[in-house]
């Protein structure tokens, strides 16, 4: 197959009914990541209580993605790993209490949630991320844990953390356990991305340590150790994000490493900023080293603040997160539409506070074509809340849009970073739709993730109708457009040419 520029389309090879080939030059898709949080963890999103049946799960989850679809997001953030316990078929932890009620104990009729709700994303044109809690091992004491649970199989690594129970970070042992799970769910699970969160460190509470690791900093100390406690535990972090960014892209070198840290870096930074905690000090979080030496490929920090809270503004702290970045990864913040009609100050929070946080992400985006940003969570989509889902999709989710590249990741198993070749479609037209056909690249391209279907309409203009699973090999369009496109997209995000049908 004849590869063609990035500006015009190639003559596709065959054409049924109305609809023949044409150079045309339609649009670039929009580019932009939309995703949304989906938490196991208290039942937060999903599932809504623990101990449903399957059926009921999956019924549940079906409807999540709907939703998330219908909202025209195009990746969901799903907790698999809440503490040190598995939403999937493990080997390694037990199966959640947050899924069936019990720790360790199997889903009734032995369906895979994290496998399924890959399945069902895809089809939907959504990537998933597996989002995972590397330290967190107990969040609540009213939960039993299984006889296979970390905290009963290796007492040594626990430190106690007022009701709740976290894995010794500073442990070698602790940091290559969960390097090992991750990579064990990038093996075989079809996921998009790993997503890690802001649970590095217990949080204090009125300012003061909740965890005691003074018999770890000692024998630290006593083996030739030099650093401070405080720059001790931020390099046992620092050393974590480097080595499992690392692990991941080992397993799959297209695989996308994002965190989502606390989102202001420290106090004073910018200058107008406060905060309760150092995110650095108090978490060991030096989450602004990781996007500078590019540990990261997106960084989510949680911005969960108005714009107008002077104190910690979110549109400062975007600006200053992306004056950070120097454009060499992906900054995409964490949204708090959750806190629309909220509590105390947030009572008057509304959906368009939302809509006006997207677009200063937009403005102050620095890698090219490369915004984005998560709502906090998807339980506020699903709520509907202060009429958020048609703001969007009436505002700055008019149309679809596809995850942007990262062009610093490599394909595995493709011969290089060769342009994605342009494929071969056909298009016949009904009473009032169009069936759209299409095949490629050829054996030897690079794999295609995602079919990106665009259209135009009487009045010339272009629009992405359908983004649909590499698997897939034709769609049905409603109406009969003037003109469609068909693009490849791969793993890394890269956009074929488009191959055009004019009628």
């Amino acid at each position: 197959m004849r590869l063609i520029s990035l500006t015009w389309c190639l003559l596709a090879t065959s054409a049924l009914g109305q609809y023949r080939p044409a150079e045309l030059d339609p649009p670039r898709p929009a580019r932009e990541f939309r995703a949304a949080w989906i938490a196991s963890v208290w039942n937060v999103d999903w599932p809504s209580g623990p101990g449903l049946s399957p059926a009921q799960q999956r019924e549940e989850l079906i409807r999540i993605l709907e939703v998330a679809a219908q909202t025209r997001l195009n990746a969901i953030i799903f907790q698999v790993r809440p503490e040190a316990d598995a939403l999937y078929s493990s080997k390694i932890e037990p199966w959640s209490y947050w899924l069936t009620g019990q720790q360790g104990k199997a889903p009734g009729d032995g369906y895979d949630p994290l496998a399924f709700a890959v399945r069902e994303a895809h089809a939907r044109g959504m990537e998933l991320h597996a989002w995972f809690n590397p330290f967190r091992a107990r969040s609540t004491s009213q939960i039993k844990p299984a006889a296979s649970h970390v905290t009963r199989k290796q007492s040594d690594w626990l430190l106690p953390a007022g009701s709740q129970v976290w894995l010794n970070p500073a442990l070698p042992a602790v940091r290559e356990r969960a390097i090992a799970v991750v990579s064990d769910v990038a093996k075989r699970y079809d996921i998009d991305g790993v997503h890690i969160d802001d649970y590095f460190y217990p949080y204090p509470k009125d300012g003061k340590a909740v965890y005691d690791d003074s018999k770890t900093y000692a024998a630290y100390r006593a083996n030739g150790g030099r650093l401070g406690a405080a720059e001790w535990r931020r390099a046992q972090i620092d050393g974590f994000v480097k080595e499992l960014g690392g692990a991941v892209h080992r397993v799959r070198p297209d695989l996308k490493f994002g965190v989502s840290p606390f989102g202001i870096w420290r106090p004073g930074n910018p200058a107008s900023i406060e905060a309760g905690i150092d995110s650095c000090l108090d978490l060991a979080a030096d989450s602004r080293l990781w996007l500078r030496e590019g540990w990261v490929d997106y960084l989510s920090p949680q911005l969960y603040w108005r714009i107008d809270q002077e104190a910690q503004s979110f549109g400062t702290l975007v600006r200053w997160w992306s004056e950070q970045n120097g454009g060499r990864r992906h900054v995409w913040p964490g949204i708090a539409s959750s806190r629309i009609r909220g509590e105390g100050s947030d009572r008057a929070r509304r959906s368009l506070e939302t809509v006006n946080q997207i677009a200063l992400v937009r403005k102050h985006a620095v890698s090219g074509g490369g915004s984005g940003h998560a709502h906090w969570s998807m339980s506020a989509l699903m709520e509907d809340r202060d009429g958020v889902r048609a703001r969007l999709t009436s505002g700055p989710y008019a149309e679809l849009a596809v995850v942007p590249e990262m062009p610093w990741l490599e394909m595995p198993q493709l011969g290089g970073r060769g342009a994605l070749a342009v494929p071969d479609v056909a298009a016949s037209r009904g009473e009032d739709s169009v069936r759209v056909e299409w095949k490629g690249p050829p054996r030897g391209g690079n794999s295609v993730r995602w079919w990106v279907v665009q259209t135009r309409g009487r009045t010339g203009g272009w629009t992405t109708a359908k983004v649909l699973p590499g698997a897939a090999a034709s769609t049905v369009l409603r109406g009969t457009p003037s003109a469609l496109a068909v693009r490849a997209v791969d793993s890394v995000g890269r956009i074929s040419g488009p191959a055009c049908l004019v009628r």
